[in-house]
């Protein structure tokens, strides 16, 4: 939900867009720039998988980012039953370490909920009640739930300040983004840019595009297959009539994940090939020629 929120924030689709966890491994940010405002929106995890091997910054960006932040968003799957009423301990660990620091309470995926009342009962159970100072007047369902009253104790406990203002959307389909967006252009604080106005992301073009082939390989390979993909960059370079000539190759660790990534007759490799030439062409307003080896890894 993090990048796909991002991408609806900067116009543009730069992040990796997955089903499968962590597609985004690495420290990245995204820039929106509207008139004289410009906001940096940093991606952080704060529930992490360790079954995986991620970029080691992923472990330290959240606090690091949140340390440097003027205002943090905590991006709620409401669809998820099972983590949608309660925030994990290190989330609140990290908001009470910057109590100074304001936060947002952002809904998310609130289309998929047939019952919207929910909402309400959400809110109630995630804020305590409380939202920028003022109580809520909404009675709450979940609370039987053990580990979301024990959560919500911790927060008391805390010196964390609780949530500034709420918003519930639909970052797939833009729904009441531009309202998220007017409040975050709303709150930039005065002083010089970091970027230039042109720039959308602080990533480079190799790693945006190691990142949308890489979201295309976890989309069309099954289970824990993709995380053991490594890709190697062989070609970068312009071609005759501007083009980006690009070929990459994809090392596995067995011939089995071999025969999965290239596919009966080369169709899934073919593919994501082109899946991302496209998004590639729609990121780099040029044409694209992408080129994809699969190998075993020696």
């Amino acid at each position: 939900g993090k990048s796909t929120l991002s991408n609806r924030l900067l116009g543009r689709k730069v992040f990796p867009v997955s089903k499968k966890v962590h597609t985004t491994r690495c420290k990245a940010r995204g820039v929106v720039t509207d008139e004289d405002t410009q906001l940096c929106v940093w991606l952080t995890h704060l529930h992490l998988s360790f079954r995986h091997k991620l970029d080691e910054a992923m472990l330290t960006d959240p606090w690091d980012s949140v340390k440097h932040a003027d205002l943090v968003l905590v991006l709620v799957d409401v669809s998820d039953h099972w983590t949608r009423n309660s925030l994990s301990s290190e989330l609140l660990k990290c908001l009470s370490q910057f109590p100074q620091i304001p936060s947002v309470l952002v809904l998310n995926k609130v289309d998929l909920l047939k019952k919207k009342f929910i909402l309400l009962e959400l809110v109630t159970e995630l804020t305590e009640g409380i939202v920028n100072g003022k109580k809520l007047e909404v009675r709450s369902a979940f609370k039987d739930n053990s580990s979301s009253s024990a959560n919500n104790m911790r927060a008391s406990e805390s010196s964390w300040p609780c949530f500034r203002e709420i918003f519930m959307l639909s970052a797939l389909h833009g729904e009441e983004v531009d309202m998220l967006k007017r409040y975050l252009l709303m709150q930039a604080k005065p002083g010089p840019w970091e970027f230039h106005s042109g720039v959308l992301t602080s990533q480079s073009p190799q790693e945006i595009c190691d990142n949308i082939i890489r979201e295309k390989i976890l989309e069309y390979l099954p289970l824990e297959v993709p995380y053991g993909v490594i890709q190697v960059t062989e070609m970068w370079e312009e071609g005759p009539s501007g083009e980006l000539l690009i070929a990459q190759n994809l090392l596995v660790p067995r011939k089995s994940h071999m025969r999965m990534l290239i596919g009966r007759e080369g169709k899934v490799i073919s593919r994501i090939a082109q899946e991302a030439s496209q998004d590639l062409m729609n990121v780099f307003l040029c044409d694209v020629c992408l080129k994809l080896k699969v190998q075993v890894k020696s």
